[in-house]
């Protein structure tokens, strides 16, 4: 049976570029994976025609001899660019074409974990760690310099973080010269894994430390002092850079991220860079108006002038006395909120003022007259 043209094969024009081509060549693997197709029988030989194609194509000299003579480049010991006339049946270099596909989807990461092969890895880097901090409102608007204590890893002492007895450098795996990984080879195509030897660190310790056992870091509390500026607010993050958790055989330390939550407060509720202050006045002050004391979060007072007739919600503005900003903008202002109070537990006299006071009560409850005057329209239109 004559063999298909590998341009047909892939889906491509024959003018296609390299990267055309691989983008092909992924989207044909994936949809004819003998796994996805186990009800088709073609499948696995029709996903082996495009790797024999693919192999072709992304060579360039194999791909000029095909262009030139098709398939019979490779036919008849032309060759195309390898010793023995290339394709070898029509599988031989298939591995080899997936095992291509595989570093281009894959190799950039693995190189950021290792930093690529031939002995030269980059050690581990260290984790991230979070600290979770609780401060006052109080603290929150001054700013104020913490220490806190951290259980982290940090460097071996005994080994200078080398994993080694003496301070000794780590030597090459010899497993995988120092890549981090192995390849397997299963049927058609090619499996990588992490290095057994070296557990993908690319090096091995052949006489560890007796300290750290080889890690290179140990477990140790350390005590850090935190500047927290004022302005901070609940979800503020700081970072500490390189005082995370040390890196595996002198690799770099990881950050340390210091999360802010600041607690609730007795009297002010906070809303950005404002402070809202909800303070109870009299009934008496409410109607004839009056001046009161308020506390400010700096510890000071604020003097604040109650309107005759004030009601219960009523806010009024003191300036300047709210957050101090943590990211620019101006400082915020403090809210203050009337909440109206009604006597309890009143004497006889009282009670007999108010009735008085009732009694003589006109045109004085204006909320309370729009009220019903509402409510009796309501009833008459019902009966209506």
């Amino acid at each position: 049976m004559a063999k298909r043209d590998y341009y047909e094969v892939l889906g491509v024009a024959k003018g296609a570029s390299a990267d055309e081509i691989k983008k092909a060549y992924r989207r044909k693997v994936k949809d004819l994976h003998p796994d996805r197709n186990k009800d088709n029988p073609k499948a696995e030989a029709q996903f082996k025609e495009v790797g024999e194609a693919y192999d072709v194509l992304k060579d360039g000299d194999k791909k000029a001899a095909y262009d030139r003579y098709g398939h019979a480049a490779f036919e008849g010991g032309m060759g195309g660019g390898r010793p023995g006339g290339g394709m070898g049946g029509g599988q031989g270099d298939f591995s080899s074409a997936f095992s291509d596909v595989f570093d281009d989807l894959f190799g950039d990461f693995m190189g950021q974990r290792g930093g690529g092969g031939g002995g030269g890895r980059r050690a581990a880097r260290g984790a991230d760690l979070r600290y979770n901090l609780r401060i006052s409102l109080e603290d929150a608007f001054s700013g104020m310099q913490k220490s806190i204590t951290v259980p982290a890893s940090v460097q071996c002492g005994s080994c200078d973080g080398s994993g080694a007895e003496g301070g000794a450098e780590p030597t090459t795996c010899p497993t995988c010269s120092g890549m981090g990984k192995v390849r397997a080879q299963q049927g058609f195509f090619t499996v990588e894994r992490t290095c057994p030897t070296c557990s993908g660190m690319g090096q091995i310790v052949k006489n560890p430390c007796k300290t750290c056992r080889g890690a290179g870091r140990v477990e140790k509390e350390r005590t850090l002092s935190v500047n927290i500026p004022a302005g901070v607010e609940t979800g503020t993050r700081i970072r500490l850079a390189g005082e995370g958790e040390a890196g595996m055989r002198g690799g770099p330390s990881g950050d340390l991220y210091i999360f802010i939550e600041v607690t609730d407060h007795e009297l002010f509720e906070r809303d950005g860079p404002n402070l809202f202050c909800r303070v109870p006045v009299s009934m008496s002050t409410a109607a004839l108006g009056g001046n009161i004391e308020v506390p400010t979060i700096d510890g000071g007072r604020g003097r604040v002038q109650i309107p005759a007739g004030s009601q219960s919600g009523r806010q009024m503005r003191l300036r300047g006395k709210g957050m101090p900003p943590l990211r620019g903008g101006g400082v915020g202002d403090m809210i203050i909120e009337l909440a109206v109070e009604t006597p309890v537990n009143l004497t006889n006299r009282q009670k007999e003022l108010l009735r008085e006071f009732e009694g003589e009560a006109q045109n004085n409850n204006p909320e309370s007259s729009n009220f019903f005057s509402s409510v009796k329209s309501f009833w008459d239109s019902m009966k209506g």
